[in-house]
């Protein structure tokens, strides 16, 4: 006789209470293997597929695509050593990716053109009445096609501008924005919906479904303005949680220095000369960062207020920050004292790949000691970053640009970079901040002082 066991959302660590559903992989009736994953969700750290420790039949699913549930709210239950499956009461317990035993592919059913949609798919609000599952619109995420159903808009007239025509949810914002200004509620056929940043190599901001502002009482006469409210949720609203905690409880400081980066240009083109892999300027700022923190250790450290102390990590965890369509995210290289530059770059390589394909675990978005902010990369020289909650510090890197300079006594044309230390000044005082960025800098300048103190 089958026995029906309760799968539940479960912990995914790092003090992550709720996920939001973006991807159901099963459906009612599936047979799953274990370990197999059963849905795709959204944390405010990462995108996770949540495998079922379990093996049999599903027999019901909890929650609708786009839904958010608290850990520990039921996902789905199987149906275990029923005939259809012969399998037996067990499971092997994993419900990380990455953990399981194994990652048996997902089995979901499909809809074909001119068949009625399953009713578990109808109950859950899957398939639309007027959008077929299989259809030939260029929609991957769920959570696009209920924005335009929910907003009454026909995706098969827009143009979408991800790869191959992919309509994001930013061309469905754009696009419903457009209808609300014209004061309609639909695109017309053969509206172009808004390129997207990627076209134009800026960062894409995580955006969410604007809701009216409820109405607030108002004078005789007195002008009205137009307001949405954004929920803070997801990778934005673990971020304004954690930058708000940084504000509150560090108390930091700044410091900058222009820097000659002609050298270091020079010596990453000659090491990119060589057969061999390439190094990225990006690793050669976190060889040149950990070098830095062997001698200042004091920017490797976390603030124990209740203990009233300060603990001194042994080993580098380096984050950097990472710009994806899902908001910003900082990736985290363990152990970065001990790797090469080699090392360094391929590591960076493999967690913005990840990243921006929405696969970092959480593991990898947290436990840094140091960040390396290259906000360069948008083409401005400097800024102040806020610490990365609970680190010591982080060092921001400006872009690298010709300008005059005064080399060996005359005045010249150089490549110059801005760095700026952002420290917490309970953990050093502006000696110690002063000291470590003058390193930096001399590094960035004649990159032989790194290899005279290795």
């Amino acid at each position: 006789m089958a026995q029906v066991l309760e799968f539940k959302l479960p912990d995914l660590g790092e003090g992550l209470t709720e996920a939001g559903i973006v991807r159901w992989l099963v459906e009612v009736g599936d047979v799953v293997a274990v370990d197999q994953p059963v849905v795709e969700v959204e944390t405010a750290k990462a995108m996770v597929e949540v495998p079922c420790p379990y093996a049999g039949v599903v027999t019901a699913r909890f929650g609708e695509e786009g839904t958010e549930l608290p850990v520990g709210a039921p996902l789905i239950t199987v149906a275990v050593g029923a005939p259809a499956s012969g399998a037996p009461a067990e499971g092997s317990g994993n419900v990380l990716v990455g953990y399981g035993t194994s990652q048996a592919p997902a089995r979901r059913r499909r809809v074909r053109p001119g068949q009625p949609a399953p009713a578990a798919a109808v109950a859950n609000g899957q398939v639309g009445a007027s959008e077929p599952v299989d259809g030939p619109v260029p929609v991957i995420s769920p959570l696009v096609r209920r924005l335009a159903r929910e907003n009454g808009l026909d995706l098969r007239e827009l143009n979408g501008s991800g790869p191959d025509g992919l309509i994001l949810r930013a061309d469905v914002e754009y696009a419903l924005r457009a209808a609300a200004a014209q004061g309609r509620t639909a695109v017309p056929a053969g509206h172009t919906a808004m390129p997207s940043a990627d076209e134009h190599h800026l960062p894409v901001a995580p955006t969410t479904t604007a809701t009216p502002a409820p109405s607030a009482p108002k004078a005789p006469n007195a002008p009205t303005a137009a307001a949405t409210r954004i929920p803070l949720k997801g990778i934005q609203g673990a971020a304004a949680d954690k930058l708000s905690r940084s504000r509150r409880e560090i108390p930091d400081a700044t410091c900058w220095v222009d820097a000659d980066a002609t050298e270091l240009m020079r010596a990453r083109t000659a090491m990119n000369a060589a057969a061999g892999p390439k190094i990225s300027l990006l690793a050669l700022l976190a060889r040149i960062c950990t070098a830095a923190l062997a001698r200042y250790p004091e920017l490797n450290s976390t603030v124990d207020m209740e203990a009233r102390e300060i603990v001194r990590l042994d080993a580098v965890h380096l984050g950097f920050a990472a710009q994806t369509e899902r908001g910003l995210v900082v990736p985290v290289v363990r152990d970065a004292q001990a790797r090469d530059a080699q090392s360094l770059t391929a590591e960076f390589a493999r967690l913005t790949e990840s990243a921006r394909a929405g696969r970092l675990t959480p593991r990898e978005l947290t436990g840094g000691t140091f960040t390396l902010n290259n906000y360069g990369v948008f083409g401005v020289d400097g800024s102040t970053p806020i610490i990365n909650h609970p680190e010591a510090a982080m060092l921001g890197i400006g872009r690298i640009v010709p300008k005059p300079w005064v080399h060996e006594g005359e005045l010249a044309v150089r490549q110059v970079v801005q760095l700026s230390l952002t420290f917490d000044h309970r953990v050093c005082d502006g000696g110690t901040a002063g000291g470590f960025l003058r390193y930096v800098a001399d590094c960035v300048e004649q990159p032989t002082v790194l290899l005279r103190t290795l």
